[in-house]
């Protein structure tokens, strides 16, 4: 699943839910309860239903409430629309992490500074230099903040985008399958930054990733969609044996290994053969 800054989710406030009929992204900050601010993780693929219409969900992200409607055009963060504001406006509040990482000779200083670029006007300021320092050692980049990207291994390159997406100083990320192209230590590592940084930083994030392992490991909330429609919403408990089958057409269950949940498949060929 390829994610779209700002769209492809349908997402509304929970009380909200059998009054909302419109589909799309809105964001908003007037949640009755403020929940810890995590990562809200959205799974699942599809299409629309046969009418062409998207099915809305309610969703609760962090201290945000998410909702739209897509018809209307109406996008909106914080009770602002999006589609009023500026392209300058919108990445002060909301970073995208791209699912490929640029393979490019820029340093990692530089490609970390263009994360101020929203903040810019004449030149860079001593905030903006302050911001971007912060930003590497958070992510312990400062001992290579003079190599270029194309010198870096994939985990390298994915936490300077991190590090970019955290000089923008959003209040939403959204992450388009960071651990795709990663090795096993690298994936543990960006998702254990990710939800560091939504915890530390007081961030909200929003994660497209198809390892169900790694989403129950590292993320709060979860959102499955199927045929285009949302299937479920909730915790961890919203995984079992019927979503492993109707969203993903497998056979499976889910265990717990010394404190952790985990997605086991049935042996396909033995589930033919008998």
């Amino acid at each position: 699943m390829n994610l779209k800054p700002l769209g492809d989710r349908v997402i509304v406030k929970a009380d909200e839910a059998e009054e909302t009929t419109a589909s799309g992204l809105f964001i908003a900050s007037e949640a009755k309860e403020k929940p810890q601010s995590g990562v809200v993780l959205a799974v699942g693929a599809g299409k629309p239903d046969k009418d062409g219409n998207l099915v809305p969900v309610p969703v609760k992200v962090g201290d945000k409430v998410v909702y739209g409607k897509f018809g209307g055009q109406e996008i909106k963060v914080d009770g602002e629309d999006l589609l009023t504001l500026s392209h300058r406006e919108i990445a002060k509040r909301v970073a995208f992490v791209a699912q490929h990482v640029p393979d490019t000779q820029m340093t990692v200083h530089d490609m970390v500074m263009l994360g101020r670029r929203p903040y810019m006007t004449w030149g860079v300021t001593e905030h903006d230099h302050h911001v971007v320092h912060e930003a590497m050692r958070y992510l312990n980049l400062e001992d290579m903040r003079g190599r270029f990207l194309n010198q870096l291994s994939g985990g390298e390159r994915q936490k300077v985008m991190l590090a970019r997406a955290l000089a923008q100083e959003p209040t939403l990320l959204l992450l388009d399958e960071p651990t795709s192209n990663l090795d096993i230590r690298n994936q543990y590592q960006v998702l254990q930054i990710t939800r560091d940084l939504c915890r530390e930083q007081n961030l909200t994030a929003m994660i497209v990733i198809h390892d169900l392992n790694l989403a129950l490991r590292f993320c709060d909330r979860f959102l499955l969609l199927r045929e285009g429609a949302v299937y479920r919403y909730g915790g961890a408990e919203i995984f079992d044996a019927d979503a492993l089958r109707d969203v993903y057409g497998v056979t499976g269950s889910i265990v717990d290994v010394q404190g952790q949940k985990l997605v086991l498949i049935d042996d396909e060929e033995k589930e033919t053969r008998s």
